[in-house]
């Protein structure tokens, strides 16, 4: 077994995983920041809500792209553990047996939204906002 080699695919799709954590807490950020702004500015809640709910689905469709990475770590993880041959730097062949179909992306995407940390920050914030403008 080339475990030099499982340990690289490791290391380099484990960072890969981590950055994607990294930047759907940038979109969260954002939309906070979104929220803060579109009070003090006084900007449409319509228009706010939109743009609330375009970073909610952008956050779903990057979390998306992260879960597709962990079955191969997992997969890595136990060809270690086990020192099983040949399978090393497969992620792509491995992707490709994912289905990716219009409809079926789109419910990839859809269970990613609702996922309890994806939706909780977008949630409570489009709450505030439609709150904000009903007692405002």
């Amino acid at each position: 077994m080339e475990k030099k080699k499982y340990e690289a695919e490791w290391c380099l799709l484990q960072n890969q995983f981590e950055s994607y954590e990294k930047h759907s807490l940038y979109i969260k950020l954002i939309s906070i920041l979104m929220l803060f702004l579109s009070e003090i500015f006084s900007v449409s809640m319509i228009s706010i809500f939109l743009i609330l709910l375009v970073l909610w689905l952008q956050d779903a469709i990057w979390k998306t792209f992260q879960s597709r990475i962990e079955p191969r770590l997992l997969k890595i993880e136990k060809n270690i553990r086990e020192k099983t041959e040949g399978s090393e730097f497969q992620f792509n062949k491995e992707y490709q047996l994912v289905e990716t179909s219009g409809l079926s992306k789109i419910l990839e995407y859809a269970r990613q939204a609702i996922r309890p940390t994806v939706a909780f920050p977008h949630i409570v914030l489009m709450i505030i906002l439609v709150g904000c403008s009903v007692v405002g």
